[in-house]
């Protein structure tokens, strides 16, 4: 059962219901926003990512290196840390011009949608393309031979689409009743 694309709607019994086909999928309202409190969670973590990589905030891209110093985002890690069977692959991105923009468009874009709780689909499938990038480009993992935390996210944004958790304290609804939407249903 998915409820992927369809709108819930609160009930009398503390459930949030979504129609699937001929029968109602529910989940408990308190379900309902702990996945909306683990969306906005993921969607900061990107929009984060993002900010620090723009600005060179001294975290993970040190101050002075950001993209808005003329600093690349994906460079250092992209030419020193990527390990194993997909390393040249990742080697052999260095420097393309396409590289760190699209990174970067992808982070803010994925950080904003989740955030927001609007294109969730298209953050799914962006989010666990990148996450399931950022897994091969370090193999194998440090404390596991398969999973790591990059896993276990591409699984919760898949999850968090699944469950139309952008309906929940975000801008889903609005979004899907958008002529945009309802004209391009992909986009939810």
């Amino acid at each position: 059962m998915t409820l992927m694309g369809h709108r819930p709607h609160h009930t009398t019994d503390n459930t949030v219901a979504a129609t699937t086909g001929n029968k109602p999928a529910r989940i408990t309202t308190a379900a309902a926003r702990a996945l909306a409190v683990l969306r906005i969670v993921f969607g900061l973590t990107f929009l984060w990512a993002f900010v620090d990589k723009v600005f060179g905030l001294g975290y993970a891209t040190p101050a002075g290196k950001g993209w808005i110093d003329g600093g690349d985002p994906t460079a250092g890690f992209l030419g020193k840390g990527t390990s194993g069977p997909f390393a040249g692959f990742y080697h052999s991105l260095v420097g393309d011009f396409w590289v760190t923009p699209l990174f970067m468009l992808a982070l803010a874009g994925i950080g904003l949608a989740l955030t927001l709780g609007i294109g969730m689909r298209i953050a799914a499938v962006a989010g666990t393309v990148l996450y399931l990038m950022m897994w091969s480009a370090a193999l194998p993992p440090e404390n596991n031979p398969v999973l790591d935390d990059h896993i276990a996210g591409a699984v919760t944004v898949v999850v968090l689409a699944l469950v139309a958790a952008g309906n929940t304290w975000g801008l889903g609804k609005i979004w899907t009743g958008t002529n945009l939407v309802r004209r391009f249903p992909w986009l939810q």
